[in-house]
């Protein structure tokens, strides 16, 4: 197993969270060559995320999904490869039922299609990958498509499905 799921909201059972997350990680752990490793994953609700984006990011509003790696992995430079992880145990992500089922049907895309990019989206982030910087963000971007596209999922971005 690589992701243990802890429910705090009982709708991500419904969904099948935790077989959608264990092959979303394990599909971006494949891509980047890491075996072994774990994650914990939080399936919550907006109130519970709007209270931990408040403690953690000082933004009091619910966010589709929030990671903590267990290690400081980002590349010194933008644009480039995050260190490879040290320690197995990769970190934590928390994801909201509200506001990705809002995301999703705004988006007009199925649930478990939106869900499925936000946790390998996620996991890129305990991995040392962001978003801040334009090179690192179609670096991620990028690595984001190409998993989804081999798990059969449409571009997130907007590119055409594969």
């Amino acid at each position: 197993m690589i992701v243990d799921v802890v429910y705090e909201d009982d709708r991500w059972v419904a969904l099948g969270l935790e077989a959608l997350a264990e092959t979303a990680c394990a599909a971006t752990l494949a891509k980047l060559g890491i075996a072994g490793a774990e994650i914990a994953l939080l399936a919550c609700d907006d109130d519970r995320i709007a209270a931990l984006n408040t403690e953690f990011r000082d933004k009091p509003t619910p966010t589709n999904v929030l990671s903590w790696p267990s290690e400081e992995r980002g590349a010194d430079q933008p644009g480039g490869d995050p260190y490879p992880p040290e320690d197995m145990e990769l970190g934590d992500i928390a994801i909201a039922y509200d506001t990705c089922a809002r995301e999703a049907a705004e988006a007009g895309k199925p649930m478990v299609d939106h869900v499925t990019h936000l946790v390998v989206h996620g996991t890129l982030h305990l991995l040392g990958y962001d978003h801040i910087d334009d090179k690192d963000a179609a670096l991620m971007e990028g690595l984001e498509t190409e998993i989804l596209g081999k798990m059969g999922l449409a571009d997130p971005y907007g590119g055409t499905e594969t």
